[in-house]
């Protein structure tokens, strides 16, 4: 008789999040730190003496959220921060390959996103007007980083993420620094965030 393949992963905490049916109370913000500093964005292929982490990108894009919406409350800051945060058990896969694989990794990207903000606070589903912004963040961050760090010249970046306003990030750099380090800042900064919350 087939033994139904394993579909859980253990943490550095001990938790064991069930990746089919992940439940808040798996899920803990060191673990999320911890594998979001050590996972590369473009697979690894940046300038630098190390990989540009999601941890880092994420940070990025809390940032640029923030400048693109100085009203906004505390909560969709750390929704911004937390936008990749599933990527800390099943890693960032760049788009060409999200596109291959279909709708499956998109299931399994909401049901751990769900998790992940009822466990911090978040409804399980962020409205729509908000999720726009945070893609409008992200488009920006990953402009930055196709021109910074991948390679890109400023056309092709154009071209697949759309120009930013230049009066928005004329003062951002992109910033490479050990995993321990990103690790440390991410979770600091979603203890001040969430700290705004309470």
């Amino acid at each position: 008789m087939a033994t139904q393949p394993r579909a859980w992963q253990r943490m550095l905490s001990g938790r064991r999040l069930d990746l089919l049916d992940p439940t808040p109370v798996d899920i803990e913000i060191e673990d999320i730190a911890h594998g979001l500093a050590f996972v590369a964005r473009w697979n690894g292929q940046t300038h630098g003496d190390f990989a540009y982490s999601v941890a880092e990108h994420s940070l990025l894009v809390e940032t640029i959220y923030g400048r693109l919406n100085p009203k906004a409350p505390p909560k969709w800051h750390l929704a911004a921060l937390l936008h990749d945060a599933p990527e800390y058990v099943i890693g960032d896969m760049i788009s060409p390959v999200k596109a291959s694989v279909g709708p499956a990794y998109e299931e399994l990207d909401q049901r751990l996103s769900a998790a992940i903000h009822i466990r911090f606070g978040l409804p399980a589903a962020i409205p729509a007007t908000v999720k726009r912004q945070i893609k409008k963040a992200d488009r920006i961050s990953a402009w930055m980083e196709a021109v910074q760090i991948a390679g890109f010249t400023k056309t092709e970046a154009n071209k697949f993420f759309g120009e930013p306003d230049s009066a928005l990030i004329e003062d951002l750099q992109i910033r490479l620094r050990p995993p321990v380090e990103v690790r440390s800042a991410y979770t600091a900064r979603h203890a001040e965030l969430l700290a705004l919350l309470n």
